[in-house]
């Protein structure tokens, strides 16, 4: 990708149902260029979908914590199908090294927290957990509103 489509890309990020009309004026360029970037981007793979974000997403929970998490023997699949039913836990990451997955969670309150770590910690096949809140979130790629 060169700067184009890089800026692009970062437009798209922030609201991709934005016009392509307006997209062309933003980055100074024709619609046509903008179209056959999106296209190119689209059929390279290199843009492989889009989204909505929905105001729950975009309100800011309560607390926010990353939690580490380390799985006995081979047993993250079956760890990683129980934490998809936590509706506090917003992504599962797979990882290597001393955790073997990393989930983030948003909880509307701190005994919120407390409670659905202690679930966490009862999830057959995780042997030890450690988490940490996040304060602040100074720079995201996720879409802003």
């Amino acid at each position: 990708m060169d700067d184009l489509d890089q800026a692009l890309v970062t437009l798209l990020r922030h609201d991709c149902r934005r016009p392509v009309s307006e997209l062309a004026v933003l980055l100074k360029v024709s619609r046509a260029t903008v179209r056959a970037r999106i296209d190119r981007l689209e059929r390279a793979g290199e843009i492989i979908g889009y989204t909505v974000v929905l105001r729950a997403d975009a309100q800011p929970a309560a607390v926010r914590a990353i939690t580490l998490i380390a799985v006995e023997g081979r047993r993250a699949g079956d760890v990683i199908d129980a934490l998809k039913g936590f509706a506090e836990i917003t992504s599962v990451h797979t990882t290597v090294g001393r955790w073997d997955i990393i989930v983030e969670v948003s909880a509307g309150s701190l005994p919120e927290l407390d409670e659905m770590l202690r679930r966490v910690r009862l999830v057959p096949g995780v042997t030890t957990s450690e988490t940490h809140l996040l304060l602040a979130t100074p720079r995201s790629a996720r879409a802003r509103l």
